[in-house]
Formats: C-alpha cells, sequence, structure tokens
C-alpha cells in the first residue's frame, strides 16, 4: 500500500489468495478498511478477490473463499496483497509471475502478507526494496534471496512496495495505511472497534522477549539463549557460551535443567533442528544445504539428528508438507 494516494476514492485494493493462504492475515487487513469505511460514512476503501483460475481457494485452517475474480479479467489495479501460506512459491507459474509483471509495468503497488514476498521476490519483483516476514519464515527468506534486506519490523511501506509479518501485523500496517490516507483519529477510532489495545509502529517488536518465551528473567540464562539463537549456521560451543553468558558450564548446565527443563545440548540442537525444518517446508534448498545452514558438518549427521528429533527422515518431512 503506497505511502500516498491521489486517486479516486473508494481506493482499490486486490488480494491474490493463494492455496493455503493464512486467513488471519487476510482478515486483519480487510476488516479495518470495512471499518473505516463504516465510520466515516463513505467509501474510502473497497476490495476484489483474486484466484489463479478465478476458483474459490481453501486457507491453511481449511476454510474457503470465493473469489470475485482470475488474474486474467484483472488487468489493472492501484494495490496488489499476495496472500500465501506454507510453501508460497509452490503457486508460482508462468502466468502468474508474467501477471505479477504486467501490474507492476503498469504502475501497481505490489506487496505480500505473511509469506507472500517469496513469491514477489521469485518473481525478480523485490529489487533494491526492504521486507518484512513472520519471523518463523524471514530464515528460510533470508537464504534464498541473501540479496534483498530484510528486516524484523511488524511491517514495511515503501513507495512501490509493501510488506508485513502476518497476522495481527497486516491490521497494523492498514491502520498505519488509514492514519496517512486519512488521519489518525479515523485510525485510532478503528484500532478501537477491533479492541486493538493501540496503534503499533512498525518497529514493534514481533516476538514477545526472549524472557517473557522463556518464562524466566534470569539474566545469565536469557543471554546464553540469545547467543544460541544467534548462531544456529556455525554454532557456539558450550564452554564459549557459558564465557560469554559470564557462568561456568557447570553453572550453565544447572540453569538450563532448573529452568527449562533440558540440558543446553539438547536446547540448541531442538533450536537448529527447528529452523532444518522451517527450510524444508518454505523453500527449495536440497537437504545439504540445509543441514550445512543449520550448523551440520554433514548431511548423514543432519539426518541422523533429524530422524531422532522429529521420527522421520528430513526427505520424509518434505514430502509430508508437501501433501
Amino acid at each position: 500500500m503506497r505511502l500516498e494516494y491521489h486517486g479516486p476514492l473508494p481506493e482499490s485494493v486486490g488480494f491474490l489468495l493463494l492455496p493455503c493462504f493464512s486467513m488471519m492475515a487476510f482478515f486483519a487487513a480487510v476488516e479495518p478498511l470495512r471499518i473505516a469505511n463504516r465510520i466515516s460514512d463513505r467509501p474510502l476503501f473497497d476490495w476484489t478477490l483474486i484466484s489463479v483460475d478465478g476458483e474459490p481457494v481453501t486457507a491453511s485452517n481449511g476454510m474457503t473463499l470465493l473469489t470475485d475474480h482470475s488474474i486474467h479479467q484483472v488487468n489493472h489495479l492501484p494495490t496488489l496483497a499476495v496472500c500465501s501460506g506454507f510453501a508460497p512459491e509452490a503457486h508460482l507459474a508462468r502466468p502468474l509471475m508474467g501477471w505479477l509483471h504486467r501490474l507492476d509495468q503498469a504502475g501497481c503497488v505490489l506487496g505480500g502478507l505473511d509469506t507472500g514476498c517469496f513469491l514477489l521476490a521469485a518473481a525478480g519483483l523485490l529489487k533494491g526494496e526492504r521486507v518484512t516476514l513472520h519471523w518463523e519464515s524471514l530464515p528460510a527468506f533470508r537464504e534464498r534471496f541473501p540479496a534483498i534486506q530484510t528486516s524484523d519490523e511488524l511491517f514495511e511501506l515503501g513507495e512501490r512496495r509493501f510488506s508485513c509479518a502476518g497476522g495481527a501485523a497486516a491490521m497494523d500496517m492498514v491502520l498505519e495505511v488509514i492514519a496517512r490516507r486519512h488521519g489518525s483519529r479515523l485510525a485510532i477510532d478503528v484500532s478501537e472497534q477491533l479492541i486493538h489495545e493501540r496503534l503499533r509502529s512498525r518497529n514493534d517488536q514481533q516476538r514477545m522477549t526472549l524472557a517473557r518465551r522463556l518464562g524466566t528473567h534470569n539474566r545469565r540464562l536469557v543471554e546464553a539463549v540469545a547467543l544460541m539463537e544467534r548462531h544456529l549456521e556455525t554454532p557456539l560451543g558450550l564452554s564459549d557460551i557459558a564465557r560469554r553468558s559470564g557462568v561456568s558450564q557447570r553453572q550453565l548446565q544447572r540453569l538450563f535443567e532448573q529452568h527449562l527443563a533440558t540440558s543446553p545440548r539438547r536446547w540448541y540442537l531442538a533450536l537448529r533442528l527447528g529452523r532444518a525444518q522451517h527450510l524444508l517446508t518454505e523453500t527449495d534448498m536440497d537437504v545439504l544445504s540445509i543441514g550445512l545452514a543449520c550448523g551440520f558438518t554433514s548431511g548423514p549427521s543432519f539426518s541422523r539428528a533429524f530422524r531422532e528429533h522429529y521420527g522421520q527422515s528430513p526427505r520424509e518431512a518434505r514430502r509430508g508438507a508437501g501433501e
């Protein structure tokens, strides 16, 4: 959604729905537009739902939405939001890529909700842009598109591109658009209708603080886990983590057992395997490359650890995600 809009009202927004799209992100983007129309008592926005073939699309939660048009029936839009979910690039066929390029050449502002930026990036439409995605998908995106600048922000609003982290962040982004277009008072009124506590800025955190996620405020433990999360591709030794956290290795062991009911080694391994699982389901990287990106020195060692943790091989996990 562009920074400024000087066209006629209502401002039209297209939503491209792809199979397994995030229903939460979609509704979080649409509902503020509807409420803004109602509160202002005039049509400030309208929206149209698009699918590749014009047929209904099923979201990741199993609910199916009717769409208004196929991509072949839409030749011009001021704004298009690409709504996707798991394995987004699986849906990027040549006709869709060509359509996105034609819209871009016609001046359409393109953006992604949740994982929508995977498709825009694969289509070559994010060069020179800065984008954000859901925190869970950011590592996979950075591995797949290392040349594209990313952020951990809730949303990004540029001149010709926009993106958000999905979920409630889509609401925050649209509220910001409403504020820029029609004033902060309307945005606040819409937010209150949604029982949304406040207007979050783009640089609010996507995730809870690490202390809240861990359920402890022990500074040494929080620092140790933060070090692990920052060093997944090239894991640190436990002695190094203990030293940087200001404790002995024995004290580190006790902290993990007392607060997290596990050992530092198991916690660290679970973090790396969790990253690997996301890369398997959200990218087309080969298994060996994924293992190396998660700190394993060989394919067999990665496959063995993955099977012991998840009860299936990396290739089985990838096949299961595609079903």
